[in-house]
């Protein structure tokens, strides 16, 4: 269901999904689902089969990243409240979910909303580990890819919410994408039951228990047949942390122990430390010189970025697996401060037009794919009459196989431009046709 208003008085809506099982019976578990960028259904859908097995409603409410925090949480809680009065939701079970930035939004949510009781992070860390209250905890399951730039961030805030008491689990794939398969989400739904069993919140089914424990097991005995060690390691963590309230776990902690022992795995263990500490002095750099190469206007920096990019490259299609993810995380890590930053000068009372010209160069650096950038240093160059550096990057992205004639004449600022005889000679010599006659004296 889709668009039902929060109320009369106040243009707010939600999308909403109950499980085929759904009655009115028994009190239900929420998970509430956030996307902000306006696709809510789609975001929502992702959940549809986890929900369907774990018997969860789905809710997800209509927030964006164009209003304030305050405004999105506000909306958030309100929904909440409508859905509440409208449904037999257990009070106990009610429960936030996103990805990536809509993932930092979620796991804000138990912070300032006591009713929430634990939060589904995809592709994020939790967004500012200070706002976080032990008297009010939570429990967070983050959901990461090996690839992903936030993996050793992830790695870094278990350790704080174990020290905080929060319970917690981190569960690794190895996609390249943010959203896993269907398999993790339904996973994240178990371990937020399990944990409301073991709290007591509501009564254990020790089924339910055996199965899923039943099921982990199958998972790390495969995992070790592919020898995946470090992923092993990874779950069996997990597995002691949920199923501790629920079991006797000596026999999985001596499975731990010699997984520790193992030769292989401390090898691949001493591999993934070795690029992880590469990583960090890596980030250093490039946080630095991107600052530094911002405040400064710094062109000329643009060839080290190139030859970065180059070794980045390297990295990912190495043959060591560590240096491989290694490199992913690194360039996703590269893109997501460059992305920053621009949004960081567009949202400037007065923009630095220079510093937003430099960071364009470097997203075509970076994604040399992606001609949107390239248009946007086209338009920027127009504006200020720069038609050299606009004639290099049209045919920078010509050259790559840009070929949306209509949005190159639709482009912003670039009215002189376009009337030009080498704009159009380009045109010409790459789309066969330009807009304009070429007339030369």
């Amino acid at each position: 269901m889709e668009d039902l208003m929060v109320n009369d008085s106040v243009p707010e809506t939600f999308s909403l999904y109950l499980p085929t099982t759904f009655h009115t019976d028994k009190k239900w578990p929420l998970l509430m689902v956030f996307d902000l960028d306006g696709r809510e259904k789609q975001a929502l859908s992702m959940f549809l089969q986890a929900a369907e097995k774990e018997g969860y409603i789905l809710a997800a409410p209509s927030v964006s990243d164009t209003v304030s925090l305050s405004s999105n949480m506000v909306s958030t809680g309100k929904t909440i409240e409508r859905i509440v009065n409208l449904l037999p939701v257990h009070p106990g079970l009610i429960y936030t979910a996103g990805a990536n930035s809509a993932a930092r939004f979620s796991n804000l949510v138990p912070i300032f909303i006591k009713e929430i009781r634990g939060t589904i992070s995809i592709g994020s860390t939790i967004a500012n580990t200070e706002l976080l209250n032990v008297k009010q905890p939570f429990h967070f399951v983050g959901i990461v890819g090996k690839n992903n730039f936030e993996y050793p961030m992830m790695l870094s805030v278990e350790k704080i919410l174990d020290r905080f008491k929060f319970p917690n689990q981190i569960l690794l794939h190895e996609k390249d994408g943010a959203w896993p398969d269907p398999e993790y989400l339904e996973k994240s739904m178990q371990l937020f039951t399990l944990g409301a069993m073991a709290k007591g919140v509501v009564p254990k089914d020790t089924a339910y228990i055996e199965n899923a424990y039943s099921d982990d097991l199958q998972k790390v005995q495969g995992l070790m047949q592919q020898r995946k060690f470090l992923l092993a390691e990874q779950y069996l963590g997990e597995m002691t942390s949920i199923f501790g309230a629920h079991k006797n776990l000596d026999s999985l902690r001596n499975v731990l122990k010699d997984l520790r022992k193992d030769k292989l795995y401390r090898a691949m263990r001493r591999g993934e430390n070795n690029a992880f500490l590469k990583e960090s002095l890596l980030k250093e750099d490039y946080q630095y010189y991107m600052e530094e190469d911002v405040l400064s206007h710094n062109f000329n920096n643009l060839g080290w970025w190139n030859y970065q990019a180059q070794e980045l490259n390297k990295f990912k299609s190495g043959t060591d697996i560590y240096e491989k993810q290694m490199g992913n995380r690194l360039y996703g890590f590269v893109n997501a401060l460059a992305e920053d930053n621009i949004n960081i000068e567009l949202s400037e009372p007065i923009i630095d037009e220079d510093a937003l010209a430099f960071l364009y160069m470097l997203k075509t650096v970076i994604e040399p794919e992606n001609f949107e950038y390239y248009l946007n240093i086209i338009s920027l160059s127009s504006k200020n009459e720069d038609f050299g550096t606009a004639l290099f990057y049209l045919e920078e992205a010509l050259k790559k196989g840009f070929k949306d004639k209509e949005k190159l004449y639709n482009l912003e600022d670039t009215a002189l431009f376009r009337i030009t005889p080498e704009f159009n000679k380009l045109v010409t010599k790459y789309l066969n046709e330009a807009r304009y006659d070429i007339i030369e004296e």
